[in-house]
């Protein structure tokens, strides 16, 4: 065989013409084993940028790749940055005590004679003096956007977003308060209702007066005009017992609706003849009414929706929205309230509202530096895996700590209140009744549990009065070791929301949080109002430890969980 003296050319020159390259097949493969881009300059979209862009962003990347990598992933909160914290930061010394904000006298005074009763420095917290004068339109720098914020005939809508025990509720109730009573003052048909009463009381108080009694129920008879919506019983019982204590002194009228009261006492109370004019209500309860009874929802003209992030979400969103769709024609003021904003919900409102002023306060979306963050490794021994082994030792050695220094009475020693988190419903009991087994005074908390018996066992829980017991014997029988210095709560995340547990110091996280809201709510619940706490994670050999190792980095620094 002879080879051609063409042989040692390149094909492309051999016939010298130049050949057209091969065209690769279209189909999932075809971008394979590539070296150069298939990109063609020409089509580029957009500016080309420039050398400063392309390195900003090279650096920006290098600066996302830096730290926080499993948080990133797995987080699903809004990102506020820190410019707009800093800013909104220096906003607050502007209102440096509730003098300075257009409230009344009466609910000044309620404030500090009824409210904060013993306190000796009153002052508002960060998400009051952000949110009181907004919601009221006073006229400072931290409210001319809040007037702005325009909605749909007349109606004004704010998001309030602060952490966890920072004083939300008073923040919202103060100026749908002060609405209330400027609005009673200003309504024709209670003012004549007020002049008849007062008139049939001068005519049965003269001598010999036998006329007939007369019973006219009042214009606000089953009408309310402001309205709260929380997700549990345990919520209405914590908000309503904030909003009696200021209708004492104010003068107006609250009634509370949730699965502890009867229905008897529900329809006497809000058909009462003296009228109402606050509720506060789960949405599933007081859609049931609506049904019955629609013009119930007809005078609302202040509806708050409370710990929205939940109610918002698949479980609560459909008798959420009804009730909301039944009081928009009255409705003057929408707010919703939330610890957190997940990016569900921040995209569900800039569709469903995108004319809200929303309302955060620097260290949203962040623990609490008092709160400190401990981690016991499961996985090593004495524990081998053993996580029951591990809660148990953790709340044995919180309750001996304790033990060795006396309480508010002498000779008795303080009783540590304890909640442990897991993620699964069915693990409340199992935990429970090992700790029970241990010695360890524990009871299970979930959905299955009925309402009554959750308000009970949270009770003590949301009490700020200090518990006291003997303390326990050094020497104790055989077998029959016991801890009688702590109480504990095995729960899924139905105790982590919104229910104010002043008296929890411990949070102990039996599993590992599945996402960043989790986290916030259930650490959330130690170190309320300026206290310190304390949580312990259980981390085992099938738990994300980058997770947890991130999370005690951003609240070593104080940064917000990204």
């Amino acid at each position: 065989m002879v080879l051609s003296d063409r042989v040692a050319r390149p094909p492309s020159s051999r016939d010298g013409a130049e050949r057209t390259p091969r065209k690769r097949p279209d189909g999932p493969f075809s971008g394979m084993n590539r070296t150069v881009a298939n990109i063609d300059p020409s089509k580029r979209r957009g500016p080309v940028p420039t050398e400063a862009q392309t390195e900003k962003r090279r650096s920006r990347g290098r600066d996302d790749r830096k730290g926080f990598k499993a948080l990133k992933m797995q987080s699903s909160l809004a990102t506020i940055g820190y410019g707009q914290r800093s800013h909104i930061k220096s906003r607050l010394p502007e209102f440096e005590s509730f003098d300075t904000f257009d409230l009344l006298p009466s609910i000044k005074e309620a404030i500090s004679s009824d409210v904060l009763k013993g306190m000796i420095d009153i002052k508002p917290t960060p998400v009051q003096r952000l949110a009181v004068p907004a919601l009221l339109g006073q006229n400072s720098k931290a409210s001319r956007n809040a007037r702005s914020a325009s909605s749909t005939a007349g109606r004004q809508e704010f998001l309030l977003a602060a952490e966890t025990g920072s004083g939300k509720t008073l923040a919202y109730l103060l100026p749908a308060i002060n609405a209330l009573k400027v609005a009673e003052a200003q309504d024709p048909e209670i003012t004549a209702y007020n002049e008849r009463i007062a008139e049939e009381k001068e005519r049965r108080s003269e001598p010999g007066y036998k006329g007939p009694r007369v019973f006219e129920p009042h214009p606000t008879t089953a009408r309310p005009k402001v309205v709260v919506l929380v997700p549990t019983a345990e919520l209405v019982d914590q908000v309503g017992a904030v909003a009696k204590l200021l209708s004492h002194a104010v003068k107006f009228r609250t009634d509370l609706l949730s699965a502890n009261m009867s229905a008897k006492v529900i329809e006497r109370n809000l058909y009462s003849p003296s009228g109402i004019d606050m509720i506060v209500a789960t949405p599933h309860l007081l859609a049931s009414i609506a049904e019955t009874d629609p013009n119930v929802l007809s005078r609302v003209s202040h509806l708050i929706i409370d710990e929205a992030d939940s109610l918002l979400d698949r479980s609560f969103s459909q008798v959420t929205t009804k009730i909301l769709d039944r009081a928009m024609p009255s409705l003057k003021q929408l707010v919703l309230c939330s610890a957190t904003i997940p990016k569900r919900l921040d995209n569900y409102l800039a569709k469903q509202f995108p004319d809200m002023q929303r309302i955060t306060t620097p260290n949203l979306h962040a623990i609490p530096r008092r709160v400190q963050l401990g981690v016991i490794d499961v996985s090593k021994d004495p524990y081998r895996n053993n996580k029951n082994l591990a809660c148990a030792d953790a709340i044995w050695s919180i309750g001996k700590e304790a033990a060795r220094h006396d309480g508010p009475v002498k000779g008795e020693v303080d009783i540590k209140r304890i909640m442990v988190f897991v993620n699964e419903r069915e693990k409340t009991q199992e935990v429970a009744d090992y700790l029970v087994s241990k010695g360890i005074d524990a009871v299970a908390l979930h959905r299955d549990s009925p309402e009554h018996r959750q308000s009970e066992m949270l009770a003590s829980f949301t009490s700020s009065e200090p518990m006291t017991a003997p303390p326990p014997a050094s020497e104790q029988p055989k077998g029959k070791r016991s801890l009688p210095n702590t109480k504990v709560i095995v729960a899924t995340d139905l105790a982590s929301r919104g229910i104010d547990t002043l008296a929890v110091r411990h949070v102990v996280l039996y599993d590992v949080p599945h996402t960043t809201i989790d986290f916030i709510h259930r650490l959330g619940r130690a170190g309320r109002m300026g206290r310190r706490g304390r949580g312990i994670v259980l981390v085992g050999k099938d738990d994300r430890r980058d997770v947890v190792a991130e999370v005690r980095e951003s609240m070593f620094m104080g940064q917000a969980l990204v």
